[in-house]
């Protein structure tokens, strides 16, 4: 009885501390409920406060000079605003590319190579032999062809020969007349069959020079990945077999995004730069492609770039198109414009009677941006004194100072 007893006590305390932490659990919840009301409640009173601050700090400046003395100055960098021309470019990426690169193929079928005339690094010029294909049977078919010609040449001689005779007779009274037409026939038959096998030795011959390889431009053998004795096609699943560049015409190509379409047009002023080369070139637009690639959503342009011997084909390019210029724009660092609920505005200085120098927030309309610096449409002049540095902490009405007062 004694131990049930005990067993009920720590039951009911059981309980009893059960439904206390439960308890506690919930003041602990409400607790934190009302700290965070409170803590944003405070928030809004600080920033209506500081509201106040700053117009009653403006207020009583304006009434009472002599407090200026007691309020807090701000140290600030001042910079007069000035017109110029301001310039915006599209910045990307491209290639250095030769006007004149040829990848070298046969102009037949292709052939075993029987002698290779050039090497890799090699100048070569425009006609110039550069290997010579397997032509043994091509030349038996010229023999061939001249032969047969031969042969024509002999029987129509024997027959211009029987046709001059059988007119002769024909004039003297001899012989009929269906002998001399016979004759006459013979004759044309075998004139019109020596035009045919004349071309046919042209065609022969002709067939016998297309194995004769030669480079169609002037340039550098970049490329020569044949050998006496292999195949040669022109261009394999490795690429091509001989490959002339000519540096004396060179391009700089790369693909604008489609949406720069209606700013891009042929003629338009391009800065090429060269990094790896140290190099840089003014130049224009000189080719847009007409379609736009699907893949890359973009078009091709181009722009022409002196020859130089630093420069080689697939060299990367920086590319900057000039595709906006406004003239005495007021322009100013980007990062003094600042925003609010309102819209974009920025900090001028204006010095009052005693020489007292006043922030003032000034709204501006903005147009491009490039670089560092920030075209404004409206809102400033030249002369304005505009804040470029401590701009962050000073409100309008605020009293400022600069390093050389």
């Amino acid at each position: 009885m004694k131990q049930i007893t005990q067993f009920a006590t720590v039951l009911l305390v059981a309980i009893l501390l059960a439904s206390c932490g439960s308890e506690t659990k919930k003041e602990k919840g409400q607790v934190v409920a009302d700290m965070k009301a409170r803590l944003e409640k405070l928030r809004a009173q600080k920033d209506k406060t500081e509201e106040e601050i700053q117009a009653l700090q403006t207020k009583l400046e304006s009434l009472d000079p002599s407090s200026t003395a007691n309020s807090k100055v701000r140290l600030v960098a001042i910079s007069p605003v000035e017109t110029k021309d301001f310039l915006h470019y599209i910045d990307l990426q491209g290639t250095v590319d030769a006007q004149n690169i040829s990848y070298i193929a046969p102009r037949g079928m292709g052939g075993q190579v029987k002698a290779l005339f050039v090497k890799e690094g090699q100048a070569v010029k425009k006609g110039q032999l550069l290997l010579k294909l397997d032509d043994a049977i091509m030349q038996q078919q010229v023999a061939a062809a001249k032969q047969q010609l031969e042969t024509i040449k002999t029987q129509l001689s024997f027959a211009k020969n029987l046709y001059q005779r059988q007119k002769n007779l024909w004039d003297q009274g001899i012989g009929t007349e269906v002998q001399l037409i016979t004759a006459r026939t013979n004759a044309e038959t075998l004139e019109n069959q020596l035009k045919s096998a004349q071309e046919q030795v042209k065609v022969a011959v002709e067939q016998m020079n297309t194995t004769n390889v030669l480079s169609d431009v002037d340039g550098i053998a970049d490329i020569v990945n044949i050998r006496v004795g292999e195949q040669f096609i022109g261009m394999t699943q490795a690429g091509p077999q001989i490959k002339i560049v000519n540096k004396s015409n060179l391009k700089v190509v790369t693909s604008i995004p489609e949406n720069y379409l209606t700013k891009v047009q042929k003629g338009s002023p391009v800065i090429v730069s060269i990094p790896d080369a140290q190099k840089d070139f003014n130049s224009v637009i000189s080719l847009i492609s007409q379609s736009i690639d699907p893949t890359q959503r973009g078009f091709i342009a181009e722009a022409k770039i002196p020859s130089d011997p630093a420069l080689k084909p697939n060299q990367t390019a920086v590319i900057r198109i000039n595709d906006y210029k406004a003239a005495n724009a007021i322009v100013v660092p980007v990062n003094c414009v600042q925003s609010d609920e309102t819209g974009k505005f920025v900090f001028l200085v204006n010095t009052e009677p005693g020489g007292k120098m006043i922030a003032r927030k000034q709204a501006v309309t903005i147009g491009e941006v490039y670089g560092n610096n920030m075209e404004i449409k409206a809102g400033l002049k030249a002369g304005d004194q505009l804040i470029t540095e401590g701009f962050q902490n000073v409100y309008d009405g605020q009293t400022v100072a600069t390093a050389n007062q």
